[in-house]
């Protein structure tokens, strides 16, 4: 070794911190640098990960190398060398077995009386990994300079706090794009419209459990705003300067569902060609919103049971758990209890979900807030339109305020959408004006009576006809209830009404429906 070749190589390493390399490269850099300066056959850095050191880059050794896990319990060598804080070099004859026995090119793949070395490498103090240098022949590091090792360690070093740091403002970026992703598909209001006794005492229990970290369970019919109560208890929070994270668990096909909230390392199935972070990770510091909770499997309802009780998610195909601060808001439109008789959701998660429970009342039950609702929505399509007034006729209010709502809040912003567009294409010469009437919304007079008493006449009174006939509009009838509780989803009405897809579908077709 001359001393030009070790500046040669110090300076080669100093250059390649400042330089945006990945890290598995940058690792191999290292080693074609400290072979130059301390020549060796074998060369390898190995990162802990819990009881086990992972090989980042090897030269000399055999390809599979990279793929071995060793456990430092099983190997003295690694075990010895990982607890020093100074280099360790073995005696050419220990009886230590070598971890490398059958990974460098000899020619019956056992590795005889050779030299090995190796230090450790600390990073504030813990213990990161190894560094491990082996040579065929005996004496090859007899004339190592011990100072010039000390500082090749010392630069190794900081080269890997550098790469450290880089994957961790990477991973820092990413994490902020996908939460930025899923912060803009899924919107950020968070207003609350109506001023019933009964949205009151809602805030009331909202403003209440916002200040504490406790579990929340939101129940309520489909379309009453359970997404915006959670985002309320998250922006009332300690947390609302973090990410609230949305997940649509009835929109999660079961063979994606762990990866989807756990995330998965590259390589864990076909597919998987890069690390994902999962929606617990993403959300990590502020609250992950669990919508339709009572739509997830039994084998993944496990899986998330574990999460909230230890705090801790392994992405599928990891053994490492992550710890996630994560505040658990979750939702459902099912009646739970049935659930739980059913067997269909888990008793213990369901309790763990329950800490505090927030009902949202159905529209029917807001009495005059859906006036106040009408007019948010109007003011809305007011802007969405370019239009200086929609108001609301007489009739049309009371339209409103006798109408069953089945689809709740959200059906009452979609009705008043198609109203407005209704009326300004009606409009004629009424100035900047835009009046709606009850003949601008989808309810009329036999519409607007009571849900329950409408559903009580039988079939037979409304429809004149065959049997058949009656039977067709009684079906009819009931798959368009089913359809406006669940937003024209054709997927989720026809599980409700336990008819198969394909089914469902040729069903529709002959009723008229689509």
């Amino acid at each position: 070794m001359t001393s030009s070749r070790y500046c040669a190589a110090l300076t080669a390493i100093v250059a390649d911190l400042s330089r945006d390399l990945p890290a598995e490269e940058r690792y191999k850099r290292l080693l074609i640098a400290m072979q130059s300066s301390f020549p060796c056959d074998a060369a390898a850095v190995l990162k802990l990960e819990g009881n086990h050191l992972t090989p980042l880059a090897v030269d000399g050794l055999s390809d599979d190398t990279m793929g071995r896990r060793f456990e430092v319990d099983e190997h003295p060598r690694l075990a010895r060398l990982l607890h020093s804080r100074e280099p360790v070099r073995f005696a050419a004859d220990s009886e230590l077995p070598d971890p490398y026995d059958g990974l460098v090119d000899t020619e019956d793949q056992l590795l005889h009386v050779h030299d090995c070395m190796g230090s450790s490498l600390y990073l504030d103090d813990k213990p990161w990994g190894i560094l491990t240098m082996d040579a065929l022949q005996t004496g090859t590091f007899d004339q190592i300079d011990p100072i010039e090792l000390r500082t090749f360690i010392n630069l190794t070093e900081a080269t890997v706090k550098a790469a450290e740091r880089i994957d961790e403002l990477e991973a820092r970026v990413e994490r902020g794009h996908r939460v930025a992703r899923a912060m803009a598909q899924e919107g950020s209001e968070t207003e609350m419209v109506g001023n019933s006794p009964i949205m009151k005492k809602l805030r009331e229990e909202i403003t209440v459990v916002a200040q504490s970290d406790l579990t929340v369970l939101i129940q309520g019919e489909t379309g009453v705003g359970k997404e915006l109560v959670a985002r309320q208890v998250h922006a009332h929070s300690a947390r609302a300067d973090f990410p609230i994270v949305y997940v649509n668990c009835a929109a999660l096909p079961e063979q994606i569902a762990e990866s989807e909230l756990f995330g998965h390392t590259r390589g864990a199935f076909t597919g998987a060609t890069a690390d994902r972070v999962g929606k617990f990770e993403l959300a990590d510091g502020g609250t992950l919103f669990l919508d339709e909770i009572g739509e997830l499997s039994l084998a993944i309802q496990a899986k998330m049971l574990r999460a909230i009780q230890n705090g801790e998610i392994q992405r599928v195909g990891s053994d490492q758990p992550v710890r996630a601060d994560v505040r658990i808001v979750a939702a459902t439109n099912r009646d739970m209890r049935k659930e739980l008789a059913a067997g269909r959701f888990r008793a213990d998660l369901y309790h763990r979900l329950t800490v505090y429970p927030l009902l949202v009342p159905p529209l029917r039950e807001r009495g005059k807030d859906v006036l106040l609702l009408a007019g948010y929505f109007l003011e809305n399509n007011q802007r969405r339109l370019g239009i200086n007034a929609l108001r609301l006729s007489a009739d049309a209010k009371q339209a409103l305020q006798q109408y069953a709502w089945p689809g709740n809040v959200r059906e009452l912003a979609h009705l008043l959408s198609r109203a407005a567009l209704k009326a300004v294409a009606r409009r004629g010469d009424q100035g900047n004006t835009i009046i709606i009437d009850s003949t601008h919304l989808d309810i009329g007079d036999t519409e607007a009576v009571s849900l329950e008493t409408e559903k009580s006449k039988p079939a037979a009174h409304r429809v004149k006809g065959s049997l058949k006939d009656a039977v067709d509009e009684f079906q009819r009838e009931v798959i368009r209830d089913s359809l406006k509780r669940h937003s024209d989803n054709l997927a989720a009405a026809g599980k409700e009404l336990g008819i198969s897809r394909s089914n469902f579908y040729r069903l529709l077709k002959r009723l008229g429906l689509r």
